[in-house]
């Protein structure tokens, strides 16, 4: 079989995959045969922060156990092939032999992870689409076996692409209650703040407290019950009875490279939970009375509508112009109005509208603010929201 025909195949078994996790489970499956790698790491990000968040698949590589000291060194210490530099790459993949000169102990993951596992490479992958990083990817092959090559790197970068557009079209909500869609004459019934939202019958803000160094010190009892809400993925070091997911363990570390002048992007990551509704996990370091640096807090609470909706505007292909005018008509503003504030003719509002209601699947206002700004708090439903 041609590997044009298996790329074609394996593009064709993540269409029909329903979830990021069971995406890379049959996407991996299918790339080992046409690149041959030995262990695989595969996680979503989030699109704006480009931080990993959930599900995360790892291959042959002891369950993840080194996922900490992995993320450690990719935002504190390594900027060899760092995936934040790739994401911004003409090509948005890289091997670390090919990039190193065959020097990969240049890497301090190579020093301090790899090698000691038996690793001799890595190849990196950024799926990206419309300049935003959707996921990321890192194939290994063992010490004494040949570095990825030319090809290796070009198949990959094919993938980029079309694997992220997946992952994007994964963002968007189940279909579960809403507002009825029939038309609505003029203002959106309940536009503005809150309309259509679902209550809430899970419990506020989770607190999860980190020592200045990274190491989780205390869990409280409502960042327990959101964490058991993530996707499964590998977890990180015990605290409080429980182990961490991997996004959440980022998120601190990420907190502290920014308070340690390492990096400026922002501690703040989205992730779909099992039943369908968002959580931000957004984090920072805390200073004492003196000044000196103190712990690490990570925030855990339902992420509101509005901190959503530019990312199921993106799962759903809306322009920037599309974005700003759906969150018009959420504010209640009519057609008119919405000219007046933009400096454009209600013609081309009326055009915007239209293509947004066909992009989104939708035909009248109340509908489409029920659903970028308030479908994503119900449950979904049936065996999509199953763990594993």
């Amino acid at each position: 079989m041609s590997l044009e025909r298996r790329r074609r195949e394996l593009l064709a078994e993540a269409g029909r995959a329903p979830d990021a996790g069971r995406l890379f489970e049959s996407v991996s499956a299918r790339l080992r045969r046409m690149v041959d790698f030995d262990a695989a790491a595969w996680s979503t990000t989030d699109p704006e922060t480009a931080l990993v968040t959930a599900p995360m698949l790892t291959e042959n590589l002891n369950g993840g156990a080194d996922c900490f000291a992995f993320w450690e060194c990719e935002l504190l210490e390594d900027h060899v092939n760092a995936f934040r530099d790739l994401a911004r790459a003409a090509v948005p993949v890289a091997g670390l032999r090919a990039t190193t000169g065959d020097l990969p102990a240049r890497s301090a993951q190579f020093r301090k992870l790899a090698r000691r596992r038996g690793l001799g490479d890595e190849l990196r992958v950024v799926l990206r689409v419309a300049d935003r990083s959707w996921g990321v990817v890192s194939l290994f092959r063992e010490h004494g076996r040949p570095a990825f090559d030319g090809a290796d790197t070009a198949l990959a970068a094919s993938l980029s692409a079309p694997l992220a557009a997946r992952l994007r079209a994964f963002a968007r909500p189940e279909p579960g209650p809403t507002p009825e869609d029939g038309p609505v004459p003029g203002r959106a019934p309940g536009a503005g703040a809150g309309a259509g939202r679902p209550p809430q019958d899970g419990p506020g803000p989770g607190l999860v407290l980190f020592d200045g160094s990274g190491t989780a010190l205390s869990v409280n009892e409502e960042a327990r019950y959101h964490l058991g809400l993530l996707p499964a993925g590998p977890l990180a070091g015990p605290v409080g009875g429980i182990r961490l997911p991997v996004c959440v363990v980022a998120t601190a570390l990420q907190a502290r490279a920014v308070a340690e002048g390492r990096d400026r992007g922002a501690a703040r990551v989205r992730v779909r939970t099992v039943d369908g509704r968002w959580l931000v996990c957004h984090a920072s370091r805390l200073t004492g009375a003196d000044g000196a640096p103190g712990p690490i807090a990570v925030i855990i609470e339902p992420a509101p509508a509005a901190d959503i909706a530019s990312i199921i505007a993106d799962a759903y292909e809306l322009t920037p112009r599309e974005l700003e005018i759906t969150q018009l008509i959420a504010r209640g503003l009519d057609t008119g109005e919405i000219a007046a504030a933009l400096v454009i003719s209600p013609h081309t509002v009326r055009g915007h509208v239209k293509t947004v209601f066909q992009k989104v699947g939708v035909n009248s206002r109340g509908a489409l603010v029920a659903r970028l700004f308030a479908e994503h708090y119900w449950p979904r439903r049936g065996p999509a929201a199953s763990r594993g």
